[in-house]
């Protein structure tokens, strides 16, 4: 019983990890994206491209099919948003499209 337990225990601390990987890494790729786009020479859609390219080389192409931006105001700035819309896994890998996570970049324009 104890054994049965504990490997319940353990597998539940794995999958909290994995998903918080998940979670961390989808993150940082929308700001990456965002900030990517958001340069003077570059537009939302290379920012979108580029996200798409860090999730899908880091976790795999199904967690990078719904990656949109916008530009908008944050903060009172001008911005590019991304937002990246992906499965929170709950069971290995597999879970409901249930995480959504934005990335927001100051708009560089030249002058």
């Amino acid at each position: 019983m104890v054994g049965a337990l504990l490997t319940v225990l353990t597998l539940g601390v794995i999958q909290l990890g994995l998903a918080l990987l998940v979670r961390n890494t989808v993150i940082d790729a929308a700001a990456e994206g965002a900030r990517f786009g958001a340069l003077a020479d570059n537009s939302p859609q290379d920012g979108v491209a580029r996200t798409a390219d860090l999730i899908t080389t880091a976790l795999g192409g199904r967690y990078a099919q719904d990656v949109t931006a916008a530009t908008g105001s944050y903060l009172g700035q001008p911005a590019l948003i991304v937002t990246v819309r992906a499965p929170l896994p709950l069971v290995g890998l597999l879970g409901p499209t249930a995480l959504e996570v934005s990335g927001h970049a100051a708009v560089e324009t030249l002058r």
